[in-house]
């Protein structure tokens, strides 16, 4: 019978998590060069939900310098350990209430999870006060899945359009393929995001350079359909979690 797991200590669990940054770094190469995409074309937000602010620190180190979270708790938490790190850019990936906004601004993250025009007009209110520019991405519900957040794709072209935003940026956007998709769907959902973006770019003239779309099991199918940004996390932590 087995054991309860040890947990490795502090140089162990920097040489797994360095290794496995370098694994994921060969993997984005290859889904790149099978795409016939330059691999700085993609860059991979870290989600470091999964682990304390050392364990983060280590990925850092490894060379991972744009880091995710989920919680706006967990993230101001890990940004005052970890400030002083130069290059490290956080992002906000998970849901974001308005009460939440004005402490969370003050680490200028890219916010990947606007998902109603209530929510990216509270950020553009906030940062006028904060008197900062602010860049988020609009999260599409692209599976339909009622589970999900995310603004259904006929809704984003309005959002685009607002000419009332002011310290807002809008750099295009974000969605994830439904729960429990095989590759093929998930490769679909994500190529139905690319073309809504090129469509709203058609239609507002607006840049929307970047789609965030992508996770641990899926990215090579997301960035297959055009993602420059991948969520990973469990692959980044394999041997420490």
């Amino acid at each position: 019978m087995n054991g309860p797991k040890v947990k490795p200590d502090a140089a162990e669990t920097e040489r797994l998590v360095r290794s496995n940054w370098h694994e994921v770094e060969n993997q984005i190469r290859a889904a790149a060069d099978a795409a016939e995409r330059r691999p700085d074309s993609v860059r991979v937000i870290g989600v470091s939900k999964y682990v304390d602010a050392q364990t983060t620190r280590a990925l850092f180190a490894a060379g991972c310098h744009d880091l995710g979270e989920s919680r706006p708790q967990l993230l101001w938490q890990k940004a005052d350990v970890l400030a002083g790190l130069d290059g490290l850019r956080w992002h906000m990936i998970g849901h974001v209430q308005t009460n939440k906004l004005r402490r969370l601004l003050r680490y200028r993250p890219i916010i990947h999870s606007v998902d109603s025009e209530r929510l990216l007009h509270a950020i553009d209110r906030e940062s006028e006060h904060q008197q900062c520019l602010t860049d988020v991405l609009l999260e599409v519900n692209i599976s339909g899945d009622k589970n999900k957040t995310g603004l259904p794709p006929q809704t984003v072209a309005d959002l685009v359009r607002a000419d009332d935003l002011r310290h807002v940026r809008i750099g295009g956007l974000m969605a994830m393929a439904g729960w429990g998709t095989d590759s093929r769907v998930a490769g679909e959902q994500f190529a139905e995001v690319a073309a809504l973006r090129d469509r709203l770019r058609a239609q507002t003239g607006a840049e929307l350079p970047e789609l965030s779309m992508g996770m641990s099991g899926d990215f090579r199918e997301a960035i297959a359909a055009g993602a420059t940004m991948v969520r990973i996390g469990s692959a980044l932590f394999q041997g420490v979690l």
